[in-house]
């Protein structure tokens, strides 16, 4: 399957234009077949299953695509292994499967294998020894169920400390035996995901309105307020509305509980440990199935993390770290390392809430990361929980709540088939000074990331030291919906998460803004 022949920019222009065809729908009296609150990877997911069926569709969220939850994940498509050593087979066998469709089908410019180690030192008591190996041999099982090719993620396998050291060159080496290799997939960036699931969308025919917020809805219709603009208000009728902004649900529909954790990571230069290829996985003291992880990540940065902390109390637009999850973090993945870090050393910090369900009882770190499908007294559909892994599933199983809600026929879902923007086609040449970091992030559309350039000097830096050229700031508001300069900054890009990098590629993202305008 290909993608449609649709037109995948998304720009200013585009919005407007959209804005105003919904102002005349709502004059005329008309509606659309869904109307999808929240870009976030599932709403833009569901955006995607619903216009690849050929449903009339608006995808809204009152900030950017990619604003919440969705931009602060460990940027990993989990195989679901914590889950299956928790007992949860049936979300490890779908998340397994849902990855290898990621990674082999959807966006395989997008994901890659990460090989994930686990060092086994001599301190570790006898189960940190053993179970990531009975673990990880399970996670070969899932990957084989799951049809995954092992060319795609490799079987796992017990390494001795020179391939350990190799993957992870600050690794701790006193009293190191050997080490544990398991491959998961990795996102070069969940925002980019997000991105590349809405222009898909709009290349089916959706509309995607970013600063655009729902005041309020039913299940047939929402009030929608331009942010931007001069458009003001609007109430669009729908056959469907979903509620699909995550942790805020509660704020479209009051009865809806979720119980948001928080999950907080450490920005470092990737130099400081050594630049490294693997993932390093340090037990969690006292937990059978926690772990910290130091992830190689873009821009020669590395992540540490990951935090589970119980976050009550008003849901801020961008959640901050504590300081005692800093703390945590440091201490735990300093028991892995040779070479200590300290708060000196971190560059930058951010933090995401999971949308997990209420139970009423327990830690976060045990609720069940299910999701659920409510629908209200109003029709109003409601989609919470769930892992970045299985949008694909979520989406398609809200578009089927939604259809037979209200007996709409439509095509069968088929998005484990479609390939997002970038994933396939003829790729335009690159230019031989071009670096490679373009493909990584743009797939097949790396060559017109710089054909398309309206800044002059498309290849150099937007800045010095960031790996970010001109051409990427130029693609972010021509073709990806930039609105602003925090939209290149924070989610086209994330230069942002350093905020000494943020400062000096400022002006640039400006200069796109200006030359893109119109």
């Amino acid at each position: 399957m290909s993608i449609p022949n649709g037109n995948s920019a998304l720009d200013r222009a585009r919005r407007d234009a959209e804005w105003k065809e919904l102002e005349e729908l709502v004059a005329d009296g008309g509606q659309v077949d869904l109307l999808v609150i929240g870009a976030g990877v599932t709403g833009a997911g569901i955006a995607l299953d619903a216009a690849s069926r050929g449903l009339d569709v608006v995808l809204v969220d009152r900030q950017d695509i990619a604003f919440g939850t969705s931009r602060w994940s460990s940027k990993l498509a989990h195989g679901g292994l914590r889950y299956l050593a928790s007992g949860n087979i049936g979300i490890a066998r779908r998340s397994a499967k849902e990855r290898g469709i990621l990674m082999e089908v959807t966006a395989p410019h997008l994901v890659h294998a990460l090989p994930q180690v686990v060092p086994v030192l001599d301190e570790f008591t006898l189960a940190n020894k053993t179970l990531p190996r009975v673990g990880f041999v399970a996670g070969d099982a899932l990957r084989i169920a799951a049809g995954t090719a092992a060319s795609t993620l490799p079987r796992s396998r017990t390494v001795g400390p020179k391939e350990v050291v190799e993957l992870a060159p600050t690794v701790r080496t006193e009293g190191l035996r050997f080490g544990y290799v398991n491959y998961d997939g990795q996102l070069v960036d969940d925002a980019r995901l997000v991105v590349a699931l809405a222009r898909t969308a709009a290349a089916c025919g959706a509309r995607v309105l970013t600063h655009v917020g729902a005041v309020d809805a039913t299940g047939t219709a929402a009030t929608l307020a331009d942010r931007l603009g001069e458009g003001g208000e609007l109430r669009l009728r729908a056959r469907n509305v979903v509620n699909a902004t995550g942790v805020w649900a509660g704020g479209i529909d009051p009865t809806i509980r979720v119980r948001p954790s928080r999950g907080t990571h450490l920005v470092f230069d990737a130099a400081l440990f050594g630049n490294p290829t693997g993932s390093l996985t340090v037990p969690v003291p006292g937990a059978l199935n926690r772990f910290c992880f130091v992830l190689p990540a873009p821009l020669g940065r590395v992540y540490v993390g990951l935090t589970d902390e119980d976050a009550p109390g008003p849901i801020p637009d961008e959640p901050e770290p504590t300081e005692a999850e800093i703390d945590f973090l440091l201490e735990v993945i300093n028991r892995g390392l040779d070479r200590k870090v300290g708060r000196a050393d971190i560059l930058g910090a951010f933090a995401g809430l999971r949308p997990l369900i209420d139970s009423g009882e327990g830690d976060t770190a045990d609720l069940s990361r299910e999701h659920a499908i409510i629908v209200a007294d109003n029709g109003l559909i409601s989609v919470v929980g769930g892992k970045l892994t299985e949008y694909r599933l979520m989406a398609e199983q809200t578009v089927d709540a939604a259809l037979a809600r209200t007996g709409q026929p439509a095509a069968p879902c088929w998005t484990d088939r479609l390939p997002l923007v970038g994933a396939e086609g003829e790729a335009e040449p690159l230019p031989g000074a071009a670096p490679r970091w373009l493909i990584e992030r743009y797939g097949a559309e790396a060559g017109a990331v710089v054909a398309a350039s309206k800044l002059d000097r498309p290849l150099d830096r937007v800045a010095e030291g960031v790996d970010v050229t001109r051409a990427e700031f130029s693609w972010a508001v021509t073709h990806e919906g930039a609105l602003t300069v925090a939209d290149i900054l924070d989610r086209r890009t994330r230069i942002g998460l350093v905020p000494a990098d943020r400062a000096a590629a400022e002006p640039a993202a400006e200069e796109a803004l200006a030359a893109c305008a119109g």
